[in-house]
């Protein structure tokens, strides 16, 4: 997803921030408070700032639930992003320009129901998986629900407390596995996604055994795990589901 310039115009209103809390160096969650119109888990908005006479937006994930306020996003500082080192800068009371009516149609509407659950995510792409499992919908639609984090540092997962309590509230039902590419860390798999999917190691991690009649896949984030991930997935015999085509793979590539 690149920057884009856009005027002021029907459908902005605008937010009041609650909350800019930095994870990392580059990594930071920001809480805004603002009337979305209803809006469904895994959807999109854009945020916007008013800077030196132009309106500067880019679309963002929603990471908290339909209905939540305040709603959160989770970010990535670009180096060479002028929007997200300047929402990096917010602070609590600051006014940000939200998008009222949120887009997209990386669902859970969208994936057929299956006995299990894959959601593959890197870095910041987590966040709509999150907010699907802020919802009761994935849980009563899957018996099993695995959430896959891949980072390249351990500091760099986030919302670590969220996803505790998320195994708390759904001891038989979820499983989380995080990866760490860049460092080995106990509990994690050091290594990526697809190599993972093709030699089976996430498999047996997750206690989980990936058939044709039991699988669906959502994967999210950095363009080449998606890409990758789902050429391994192929060869494994699973299809991408959607125009028309009734498959096992759904993905956005979170850019």
């Amino acid at each position: 997803m690149t920057n884009r310039n856009e005027a002021p115009g029907k459908g902005w209103i605008e937010g009041m921030v609650s909350g800019n809390v930095h994870l990392t160096q580059n990594l930071f969650s920001l809480r805004i408070e603002a009337d979305l119109a209803p809006f469904t888990a895994g959807q999109y908005t854009s945020l916007a700032l008013d800077i030196d006479g132009q309106r500067i937006s880019q679309p963002y994930s929603i990471l908290s639930a339909p209905g939540q306020q305040p709603v959160e996003f989770f970010f990535y500082t670009n180096p060479e992003g002028q929007l997200s080192i300047e929402l990096g800068k917010l602070q609590t009371g600051d006014s940000v320009w939200i998008q009222e009516q949120a887009e997209g149609n990386f669902t859970l509407e969208q994936v057929p129901s299956s006995d299990c659950l894959w959601l593959l995510a890197t870095g910041t792409g987590v966040a709509p998986f999150l907010s699907m499992l802020l919802t009761p919908e994935p849980w009563k639609r899957f018996r099993h629900v695995v959430l896959v984090y891949a980072v390249r540092q351990w500091q760099d997962l986030g919302y670590g407390d969220l996803i505790k309590g998320l195994q708390q509230a759904h001891v038989d039902q979820f499983t989380f596995v995080p990866f760490v590419s860049r460092e080995k860390i106990e509990g994690s798999i050091h290594g990526h996604i697809p190599a993972s999917i093709t030699n089976g190691t996430l498999e047996r991690v997750a206690g989980r055994n990936m058939t044709l009649p039991n699988s669906q896949f959502m994967l999210c984030g950095n363009p080449g795990m998606v890409q990758d991930a789902t050429v391994a997935l192929e060869q494994k015999g699973f299809n991408r589901h959607g125009d028309g085509v009734s498959g096992q793979i759904t993905l956005e590539s979170y850019w």
